[in-house]
């Protein structure tokens, strides 16, 4: 969304920078989500323990998204940007802080491998670090591109986003409480 907004305000090429910071930062989160999804792979007993961790945070996500829908946002303030690389950093900077791809793709891999169609060699890793980037400036790309024609529609998406991010924490943290209780009492 921030793509789409930088996209918005101040043009396509500085949007495509901050996509590109974005995408080199999902790079190295998906190389350190394969080297912990190899560690998880050769030891299925640290699972649990990470689902109990993860409902944690996915359900301090949820009460905080909630209780930042309620609040009005302040007025933004004019920042002028004055180089194309101050939106590739933002970009890295802002991916960075953004925990979400690390045990999504520790999750997609190792669900991968243990239906075979995943090893944890160094080919298929290469392969997958690359769709990941690949995916990643696509959808970025697809922001950029979209949101500047359907910019009337999306003042609603925008303005409810933090419902929405929270009813997705909300969903993944009443799966993973059903996981627990199933590994626990099943």
């Amino acid at each position: 969304m921030t793509a789409a907004r930088i996209a918005l305000d101040e043009g396509r090429v500085r949007a495509v920078m901050f996509a590109l910071g974005a995408t080199l930062t999902v790079i190295f989160q998906t190389v350190i989500a394969l080297i912990f999804a190899r560690f998880i792979d050769a030891h299925p007993e640290v699972v649990i323990l990470l689902r109990e961790i993860g409902l944690a945070i996915f359900i301090l996500l949820t009460i905080y998204f909630f209780s930042r829908g309620t609040h009005k946002p302040k007025s933004a303030k004019e920042v002028k940007v004055r180089s194309k690389k101050g939106r590739f950093f933002f970009g890295m900077l802002l991916s960075a802080i953004n925990f979400f791809p690390i045990p999504f793709y520790v999750i997609v891999s190792v669900s991968l491998s243990s239906f075979g169609y995943f090893d944890f060699e160094n080919s298929e890793i290469g392969n997958f670090v690359t769709g990941a980037a690949v995916g990643s400036f696509m959808a970025f790309y697809c922001y950029i591109s979209l949101f500047s024609k359907l910019e009337s529609k999306t003042a609603v998406i925008l303005k409810n986003m933090n419902y929405i991010i929270g009813s997705v924490t909300g969903l993944v943290s009443i799966f993973t409480i059903i996981n627990i209780l199933e590994y626990y009492f099943g």
